[in-house]
């Protein structure tokens, strides 16, 4: 990346933006162009300053980080979502991926780590583990629910529970002997039919749905 990523901070603790703010500014190819200390304001702010990314907080008042990152994510040229949380076990953090948010760290995270997160979604990569998402969806996944969507080919459905696993696109072509190009078609065809904004989001709604299951 050549320009910086532009970072708009939401979270209700004024010390929280403060110390992310220091944080993040102090990188030469980071900028915090904005803050917010509620959700409404970080829709508002995101529509007038079109970030990159925005560092979203779930527990803010009026408008919640969930509900504000549904409606960042339907805005016509969206940012990338990073969600902040005080716990990893947080039944909200799963809610956020699958409302689109790319991934989320916690708030104890070093400034080292943040950055890198920062960066790291801003470029489009994934930061969760499949084993992460995993545990997250067995810990609030009570009982599947049909999926209702475009039917997946069996090789799709194949495809996709080797992304659960956490296989790139040239780790699955050599699992399944075929192309690197032909995974991408696949993983496309995926996202495009699961409604997917990216890997992760399709990982959390195979679980809901019990596409890939959650017992091996």
């Amino acid at each position: 990346m050549t320009d910086r990523v532009r970072v708009l901070l939401a979270d209700d603790e004024p010390l929280v933006r403060h110390g992310l703010r220091g944080i993040l500014d102090a990188e030469a190819d980071i900028e915090v162009v904005g803050e917010a200390a509620d959700g409404a304001t970080a829709v508002s702010q995101t529509r007038a300053l079109r970030p990159d990314l925005v560092c979203m907080d779930i527990q803010m008042p009026g408008v919640d980080g969930l509900r504000a990152t549904s409606l960042v994510l339907g805005l016509p040229t969206p940012p990338k979502v990073l969600v902040l949380t005080t716990f990893g076990s947080d039944e909200n953090v799963f809610a956020a991926l699958a409302a689109g948010a790319a991934a989320f760290l916690l708030k104890r995270a070093s400034g080292d780590e943040i950055a890198a997160a920062v960066r790291a979604v801003a470029a489009g990569d994934s930061l969760l583990f499949p084993e992460t998402v995993r545990s997250l969806a067995a810990a609030h996944v009570r009982a599947p629910t049909s999926y209702a969507g475009p039917e997946l080919t069996a090789r799709e459905t194949e495809v996709l529970a080797l992304v659960a696993q956490g296989l790139s696109n040239a780790e699955i072509a050599a699992s399944l002997v075929v192309g690197v190009e032909t995974v991408r078609t696949h993983v496309a065809r995926l996202l495009a039919k699961l409604g997917a904004r990216d890997r992760t989001q399709a990982v959390v709604i195979a679980y809901q749905t019990g596409l890939v299951p959650l017992t091996p």
